[in-house]
């Protein structure tokens, strides 16, 4: 609302307005809430917080002078609480576990890519006080703050505010810097990453940011590094999530006790009534899980070409003939297997130059995952659970450096419903040459001076990145007992894995990538794969049926 608007509501609010309260609560709670929200990066306490500045704004309307500077006097109370907040802490609750935080938040509600994504995620490696201050310069960047309410905010003065922004900035430039050498497959950092216990903290901090100064792997960038303040201006507010509802946002007062406040009926029908929260094709649910949705403007699903790209075309890199993926006749799909047909023949790998075949449209209504946007599962028994109807990549780094030998495959277990393995990309195989590799490696398997991850006789070779779309629900495990490996899992979406795949060797890739998906119940499910739940998931058999 423009100056001179705001003045009348304030002043209308004060004298017992209680529409212009209505609308003074309304138009300022998702600022609060993104402060407060990046400040506490996502925190169980962040609902908290917001409810109790907005009350002690309500409460103390009465005190404030000067409409013009209601800005940075809500703003100032929202950092009082969340310095509070922080005096309040009990040393138990800082190892309280939460759903998700607000980095994942702003990824999966804004539909961020790229280095927006990069710069979102990279606040979880900021410490409280730099989120605190990133919070607020986050705002002023995109134009919602000035530097003097951010000032004012923090208690300093405008010069102060200078120095300590750009000591903040510089640490953020390093997380950035660790996100990006973390979505990479460094050997180096894999090795050092095998004793993180996996939280972002300060100490981890500076131990990667010391091997990605002096890696010549992490340190490649393949493009150029925008500055975050470019990037940040792209980013608009997170909305509100559902679920703040009257005892959230009230901090737990009944409806009378909030109407007896000078809360009027309309507002707490507001705050009651259930809603979602919708931007940029993101839906958030309530409880703490997300739901990655299909774009509003997305077109809808057509027929599928087939696809060509996975048809033979160069000789196998593995010593173990090839032989044809094996089809389902319509005789056997339904009499045998509900669909599909398991992937357990060994791949060929296409020509490098090969463009691949049309990837067919998929319905997307959404994945939730028990590991948020990105598990990272290092070892043995890491386990995630993904449910809905949508996309999902996996990413390999393998670690022969660590200890090579034998390959024990992760496992998809428990499915419900149906599971397709329908594309690969990564701009490389995981036995491709690596250019420029660490000493000692030969492909992203390993070399003669380390030694190489084998493969069980039969699986195909994975590539960097492999793409699976799931309608229902299953369980991936990582089930590494010979050769050390990890893997990352990541909800996705057909765009991201269609941009992926044709990402070829024009962009500084090895190769392209290949789609396998038929577009049918026919595609290719993955090599492990099971109905059932067995004890051990390590132990489902090479050539599944499901």
């Amino acid at each position: 609302m423009d100056s001179e608007h705001l003045r009348a509501v304030i002043r209308a609010a004060q004298a017992g307005d209680r529409r212009a309260l209505d609308e003074l609560v309304a138009g300022w709670l998702p600022l609060v809430y993104n402060i407060v929200g990046r400040a506490l990066n996502g925190h169980a306490d962040v609902d908290d917080v917001v409810q109790e500045t907005m009350l002690r704004a309500v409460g103390n309307l009465g005190s404030l002078r000067d409409p013009d500077s209601f800005r940075s006097w809500l703003v100032a109370i929202a950092m009082r609480q969340i310095r509070d907040r922080a005096r309040r802490r009990s040393p138990a609750r800082l190892e309280e576990a939460v759903a998700s935080d607000f980095a994942e938040l702003t990824v999966l509600r804004l539909q961020l890519e790229g280095q927006r994504r990069e710069v979102a995620e990279a606040v979880r490696w900021l410490d409280e006080e730099d989120r605190q201050l990133l919070s607020l310069w986050w705002l002023e960047v995109a134009g919602e703050l000035t530097r003097r309410e951010l000032a004012d905010a923090v208690g300093i003065t405008r010069q102060h505010a200078a120095v300590r922004v750009q000591r903040m900035k510089e640490r953020l430039e390093t997380s950035r810097g660790i996100v990006r050498a973390l979505d990479g497959a460094c050997p180096g950092l894999r090795e050092l990453t095998g004793r993180w216990h996996g939280r972002p903290d300060s100490v981890w901090r500076k131990r990667l940011a010391r091997h990605i100064r002096g890696c010549g792997y992490c340190g490649d960038t393949r493009e150029s590094v925008v500055p975050a303040e470019r990037l940040l201006v792209g980013i608009a507010l997170v909305p509100l999530p559902v679920g703040f509802t009257l005892s959230l946002a009230l901090g737990g007062k009944t409806a009378a006790a909030a109407g007896s406040a000078g809360w009027s009926a309309k507002l707490l029908g507001a705050l009651t009534k259930p809603a979602v929260a919708m931007t940029a094709g993101a839906t958030i649910v309530a409880g703490g899980a997300y739901v990655v949705t299909q774009p509003p403007d997305a077109p809808p699903p057509r027929a599928a070409a087939t696809p060509t790209a996975s048809a033979p075309s160069a000789p196998p890199r593995s010593a173990a003939p090839p032989a044809p993926t094996p089809r389902s006749s319509p005789s056997a799909t339904k009499t045998a297997d509900p669909y599909g047909t398991v992937v357990d023949a060994v791949d060929r790998a296409p020509d490098p130059d090969t463009r691949p075949a049309a990837l067919p449209r998929r319905p997307e209504s959404g994945l939730t995952s028990t590991g948020g946007p990105k598990a990272v599962m290092q070892h043995r028994g890491d386990s995630v659970t993904l449910t809905g109807r949508g996309y999902v990549l996996v990413r390999w780094q393998i670690s022969p450096k660590s200890r090579p030998g034998a390959l024990v495959m992760p496992s998809w277990t428990g499915l419900k419903g149906k599971l397709f393995h329908v594309a690969s990309g990564g701009w490389r195989r995981m036995d491709d040459p690596l250019p420029g590799a660490p000493n000692g490696y030969a492909t992203g398997m390993g070399g003669p001076g380390i030694g190489y991850a084998v493969l069980p006789p039969g699986t195909q070779q994975m590539w960097q990145n492999e793409y699976f779309y799931l309608d229902g629900t299953v369980t991936l495990t990582q089930n590494e007992r010979g050769c050390d490996y990890g893997i990352t899992v990541f909800p996705s979406s057909r765009q991201a894995v269609d941009k992926d795949v044709n990402e070829g060797p024009g962009q500084g890739a090895l190769r392209y990538g290949l789609v396998r998906d038929t577009g049918t119940d026919s595609a290719p499910v993955p090599q492990y794969v099971t109905r059932a739940t067995p004890a051990d998931p390590a132990t489902v058999p090479q050539r599944s049926r499901v």
